[in-house]
């Protein structure tokens, strides 16, 4: 048995390697699984929401979180929600909406909805869950609502969708910046060294706070939701490609002396096969780390951002604006379900952290 493994792992791929040594990272696996679940969670999102994220109700302001049932009175499968009703609140006068645990509302699966474009691209008003029969101000309050009766459900969902899809656009660009620059500057050296590792020391020495302030101000008003969503991941992503560009240059320039360098080059290997066949693989894990560490990073730029009104602005949903609505201690009184949208970013970060340390240790050669 013994000889049948060593077989195999004398004739293994360098990819087939680093999966059998990523197996044997639990927490890495567990982390792996977590972050594909937000991915889903993500990619059908408008499918998963129960209701419109940015419909408004004042009649639904502040509903508690509210808990689906799934078997009816007679003990058979019969998913349902309680109703609203308003009750009025004799110290303020004020009509205040609450459950009404003598009403009940059933859960109709793969029912119609509000519209919206699976993947971008296809039209329709499928959802998983909707209303049979609801009557004004009803509603699948999983999460509760914020105070403008928005399903934070719903909203917790496409605020999902938008930053993680930010982490991931801006973390391809910044990685492409990053080994391309870093590359060229260690190759070729001289001038176009001098020139790349100056750009890379007046971008860190920028301060951030002012910086992004100067930024926010420069994006134009009237821009649509979509051109403030591709603005602010270009801009993160030109900030953020320095630390890998170093990273790549010192690693270049280790292994411009090494035997199988020297050999390449002997033999008659390109310039570009050396780089992308022999030197690239060789820190392959090193780079791994780095984007493991940007992209929890680039996430939390948004959230801070848009947290701080210097990011997304609504009509935009991202965890930032959603964590907008509980940062002030009279919300959190009145409403303290809002500050479930923190725990989603919590996750993510500590599961994308865990990710990279698998995938750093399972591709170091020397591990």
């Amino acid at each position: 048995m013994a000889q049948i493994d060593s077989e195999k792992y004398a004739v293994a791929t360098q990819l087939q390697l680093t999966w059998w040594r990523f197996r044997r990272h639990k927490l890495a696996m567990i982390s792996m699984v977590v972050l594909a679940l937000f991915y889903l969670l993500a990619a059908f999102a408008d499918f998963l929401a129960t209701q419109d994220p940015h419909a408004t109700d004042a009649r639904t302001s502040y509903i508690a979180p509210q808990p689906i049932m799934l078997f009816d009175d007679d003990g058979s499968f019969r998913p349902h929600v309680y109703g609203i009703r308003g009750v009025r609140d004799m110290r303020t006068f004020k009509l205040v909406y609450t459950v009404d645990p003598n009403r009940k509302v059933y859960i109709d699966f793969f029912g119609r909805g509000y519209e919206y474009k699976l993947f971008g691209l296809f039209r329709t008003d499928i959802h998983l869950m909707t209303l049979k029969n609801p009557e004004r101000g009803d509603g699948i309050y999983i999460l509760g609502t914020d105070l403008l009766g928005r399903d934070l459900w719903s909203r917790l969902l496409v605020a999902t969708r938008v930053s993680l899809t930010i982490g991931l656009v801006g973390v391809t660009i910044s990685l492409f910046l990053g080994v391309l620059l870093g590359g060229i500057s260690a190759v070729y050296g001289g001038i176009v060294d001098t020139l790349i590792q100056r750009t890379i020391e007046v971008i860190r020495s920028m301060p951030t706070i002012p910086l992004w302030l100067g930024l926010a101000a420069a994006l134009p008003n009237d821009w649509s939701v979509l051109q403030v969503y591709f603005a602010i991941t270009i801009i993160i992503s030109l900030l953020a490609w320095t630390d890998l560009a170093r990273v790549v240059r010192g690693k270049f320039l280790a292994l411009k002396e090494e035997d199988f360098v020297m050999a390449a080059e002997l033999a008659g290997a390109s310039q570009g096969r050396i780089i992308f066949r022999h030197m690239l693989p060789s820190f392959a894990s090193h780079i791994i780390a780095a984007v493991s560490l940007a992209l929890p990073a680039m996430i939390i730029s948004e959230t801070s951002l848009s947290f701080l009104g210097l990011g997304l602005r609504p009509p935009a949903i991202s965890w930032g604006i959603l964590l907008q609505d509980a940062q002030n201690i009279q919300t959190l009184a009145l409403a303290p379900w809002l500050l479930i949208s923190a725990i989603p970013v919590v996750v993510v970060i500590l599961a994308f952290n865990f990710l990279g340390d698998g995938l750093r240790d399972a591709a170091d050669p020397y591990g």
